[in-house]
């Protein structure tokens, strides 16, 4: 796509990415609670846990990805968790969500590995998108998640 670029996050680039991380949660209906002092310590400090990249068309901020290494085990491969993706609603329908997944799917590609996300189950719209690109749920596995005081009855376990 024409003046569109992608490049890694800065320091500097910590209110943009709480304000198009913000967006992205208000589009999901998802509680939000980012913080800039928790964005620089956790994608741009000197260990971060996720990296940031950003989607740029003519220097406007249109998208942001949000991903980290993650490890498969069983079959010895290292790849690509997409945790967030986000395009504004003014820049989608034009090749910026398919960019910036090219972006890490070259990433993952260099370490023979794969790239993987999750997506709501109402976002139609996505799903479509993802099958396009050829991508295919893992209907056998199901998330389950431990927090809040069940998480900490079996941490004082």
């Amino acid at each position: 796509m024409s003046g569109f670029s992608i490049r890694s996050a800065t320091p500097a680039d910590a209110p943009l990415i709480l304000a198009l991380l913000g967006e992205l949660a208000t589009y999901e209906q998802q509680p939000f609670s980012l913080s800039e002092t928790a964005i620089v310590r956790d994608m741009l400090g000197d260990k971060p846990v996720c990296r940031c990249d950003l989607g740029l068309l003519d220097d406007t901020p249109a998208g942001i990805v949000t991903w980290y290494w993650a490890y498969k085990s069983f079959g010895a491969a290292r790849g690509v968790y997409v945790e967030d993706l986000f395009v504004r609603p003014e820049f989608r329908g034009r090749g910026l969500g398919r960019a910036l997944l090219a972006h890490l799917g070259a990433v993952a590609q260099r370490e023979a590995g794969f790239m993987e996300w999750r997506v709501l189950d109402w976002n139609a719209a996505s799903i479509e998108f993802y099958k396009s690109l050829g991508a295919r749920p893992q209907d056998t596995w199901v998330t389950y998640r431990l927090q809040g005081d069940a998480l900490k009855k079996l941490a004082e376990a």
